[in-house]
C-alpha cells in the first residue's frame, strides 16, 4: 500500500512514442543494466536507432540481440565512461556511421553510501564519482551539442531527489557529484532553449537497482521500481521540458527545516 502511495503507476503510449522517435537516434548511457536497459527495450522500434552504451560488453550485447529480434535497431559501444578512450569511441563510432544523436539520455551514474571516517584512506572514490557522474556527462554534451542543436533534440538527465534535499550524511559523494552535474545543467538551459534544445531533468528516489544493492538496509525500503523509473523516461520524451520528482519531495523538505537536526541525529545513531 505505502508502496502504490509513494509511487502512482502510470505509462505512456507505445504508439504515440514510436511516433515521436520515428527516424530518430537515442543515445543512451548505462544500459548494461536496470533503468538503461529496460528504457532501451522499450524504444525497440523498427524506425528509431539506438546507441547504447555500458562497461559489460556481454550485456551490452544481449539487450541489443534483444531489441533486433523484437524489430528494432541498436547498436552497442562497451566501455568506462571514465577512460577518456571510451568517450573518444562514441564519437568516432557517430562519425563513422555518420549519425547525428537526437535525444541523449544521461544515465549512467555511481553511487556510494559511506561514512566519511570510512573514507579517509579512499580518496579515489570522490574522483571516480565525480568522474562519472559530472565530468564525463559535460563532455559528452559539449560533443553532441552541435548535432543536437541541429535536430532541435532533448538532453534528459536521470538525477536524483538527493540533490533537491539538504545535504545528508554519508551521501558527500554521490550527492556532490550528481548535484554538480544537475547545477550546470540546469545554468546552460536558457542557452540550450534558444538553440532549440530542451533539458529534462528526472529526479529519481531510490530504484530498486544493482545501484542500491550494497546497502543492505534498503532490501526491505519502499523503493520505486525499474520500470516506472522507465515510464517516467518515456514521458519526458514524449513531452519535451517535462521534468520529474516524487510527490513527496516539498513536503520531505518541508519535514527538514522542522525536524531536520533530530532526524541526523538518528541516522548516526543507527549507523
Amino acid at each position: 500500500m505505502l508502496h502504490r502511495i509513494l509511487y502512482p503507476k502510470f505509462s505512456v503510449s507505445q504508439k504515440h512514442l514510436e511516433q515521436k522517435l520515428y527516424n530518430k537516434t537515442v543515445l543512451i548511457t548505462g544500459a548494461s543494466f536496470g533503468i538503461g536497459r529496460l528504457l532501451a527495450e522499450k524504444l525497440a522500434f523498427k524506425n528509431t536507432n539506438l546507441v547504447l552504451m555500458g562497461r559489460t560488453s556481454e550485456k551490452l550485447k544481449e539487450v541489443c540481440e534483444i531489441i533486433k529480434k523484437n524489430g528494432g535497431n541498436a547498436s552497442y559501444i562497451p566501455g568506462d565512461l571514465r577512460d577518456q578512450s571510451t568517450i573518444d569511441d562514441v564519437f568516432k563510432y557517430l562519425k563513422s556511421k555518420d549519425v547525428g544523436v537526437d535525444v541523449f539520455v544521461n544515465n549512467a551514474g555511481k553511487s556510494i553510501r559511506r561514512s566519511i571516517y570510512s573514507s579517509l584512506d579512499r580518496f579515489h572514490d570522490f574522483t571516480r564519482t565525480m568522474n562519472l557522474n559530472y565530468y564525463a556527462p559535460i563532455e559528452l554534451v559539449l560533443k553532441l551539442l552541435p548535432e543536437i542543436s541541429k535536430r532541435n533534440g532533448q538532453i534528459i538527465n536521470i538525477s536524483s531527489f538527493l540533490v533537491l534535499l539538504p545535504a545528508m550524511p554519508f551521501w558527500s559523494a554521490y550527492q556532490a557529484s550528481k548535484g554538480a552535474f544537475h547545477t550546470w545543467l540546469k545554468s546552460i538551459q536558457p542557452e540550450l532553449n534558444k538553440r532549440g534544445v530542451t533539458c529534462s531533468n528526472i529526479y529519481l528516489p531510490l530504484v530498486r537497482t544493482r545501484m542500491i544493492a550494497p546497502t543492505k538496509k534498503f532490501d526491505k525500503a519502499p523503493v520505486m521500481e525499474p520500470h516506472q523509473a522507465t515510464e517516467i523516461i518515456a514521458k519526458s520524451i514524449l513531452k519535451k521540458g517535462y521534468n520529474f520528482k516524487p510527490w513527496w519531495v516539498n513536503p520531505t523538505r518541508l519535514a527538514f527545516k522542522l525536524f531536520g537536526k533530530s532526524y541526523i541525529k538518528r541516522i548516526l545513531k543507527n549507523n
